[in-house]
């Protein structure tokens, strides 16, 4: 097999590229550099620099590179951004992949692994997220994810092509620090931000019917969810892979945002307390993930806890910031 990564210098392409090269995949990246990397990949697997919307680039890439299975991970992934920008959401995350699948399938490629995400459930009332929880998203971009999926699966049928669709919770954690994400869009690296300029963190809302009052939620290490797609890809690589699987990606255990900005304190040193401000909309009280189908479909688990997960951030943080 030869996988094409596309976002495969992003943060979460990167250590997807370096699981499944360092357990011999050949891989080859695509990525049209708008938050992509490049020294993030190793040395030996190609980048390929341009968009998953350039049919034409595609063609040539599959054939090139004798491409037999895609991880599609290029997307715009903001819920603020999506809700201000909702075509735009559209237009890439849902327009992009159906341009890549036409390529895939006109290539005659049969394995295709794809990044959804939690956000197609939406807020639901339950103490653990199965994949068969009904999906009620409450933005655009939870609604490209989970149209996104149902064109992955529409293809599958059409064209014979084996599909897995990974649905992340929240990512965090880098596996080394060069690998870490640059961005200050997420609870981990916001925190950071702020106590970087000298400001306390901030928690939306304490009043949830939760144990200490703030939003409970699953973080998966991102060297975890990398190890979950070499997992997937290795089962759409078995001989006679066929149909379509849908698994969560998490640890199966929820962290609260007061949990979490307490653990940042000690990792830190900057133990200042959190100022807590009024509820974000649609902020759920607890999302937190069931992980048992990707134990039992994929052989996969979560290792790491979230005490490495913000130790192996702060170092990513302080190296890309300063400090």
């Amino acid at each position: 097999m030869t996988w094409l990564i596309t976002g495969g210098a992003g943060y979460i392409g990167a250590h997807v590229a370096r699981a499944m090269a360092g357990a011999g995949e050949s891989v080859v990246a695509l990525d049209d550099l708008s938050a992509g990397v490049p020294t993030r990949l190793p040395a030996g697997i190609p980048l390929v620099e341009g968009s998953a919307r350039d049919v034409d680039l595609l063609k040539r890439v599959l054939a090139e590179h004798a491409v037999t299975g895609v991880v599609h991970l290029a997307a715009r992934k903001q819920v603020a951004e999506s809700v201000a920008q909702p075509t735009r959401y559209y237009q890439d995350n849902v327009g992009g992949l159906a341009t890549l699948l036409e390529a895939v399938a006109g290539a005659g490629v049969k394995r295709f692994l794809f990044s959804s995400s939690a956000a197609v459930y939406g807020n639901p009332d339950v103490d653990l997220i199965t994949e068969d929880t009904p999906c009620a998203p409450v933005n655009p971009y939870g609604e490209t994810k989970l149209a996104g999926e149902w064109l992955v699966r529409a293809a599958g049928r059409a064209h014979g092509i084996a599909t897995t669709c990974l649905r992340y919770f929240n990512v965090a954690g880098a596996a080394a620090p060069e690998l870490a994400d640059t961005g200050v869009f997420n609870i981990v690296p916001m925190v950071f931000d702020r106590l970087t300029r000298d400001e306390a963190p901030r928690i939306f809302g304490a009043d949830y019917p939760t144990p200490d009052g703030t939003c409970v939620r699953d973080y998966i290490h991102v060297a975890d969810l990398a190890e979950a797609h070499l997992a997937a890809a290795r089962r759409l690589s078995a001989p006679g892979a066929s149909g379509d699987l849908t698994v969560n990606i998490g640890r199966g255990e929820g962290v609260s945002v007061r949990e979490l900005v307490t653990l940042i304190g000690e990792v830190t040193g900057d133990t200042r307390p959190a100022v807590v401000e009024a509820r974000r909309p649609g902020d759920a009280p607890r999302a937190v993930a069931s992980a048992a189908r990707a134990a039992a479909e994929l052989g996969w688990t979560a290792r790491r806890g979230a005490r490495e997960m913000v130790e192996s951030a702060w170092q990513g943080w302080l190296r890309h910031h300063g400090g």
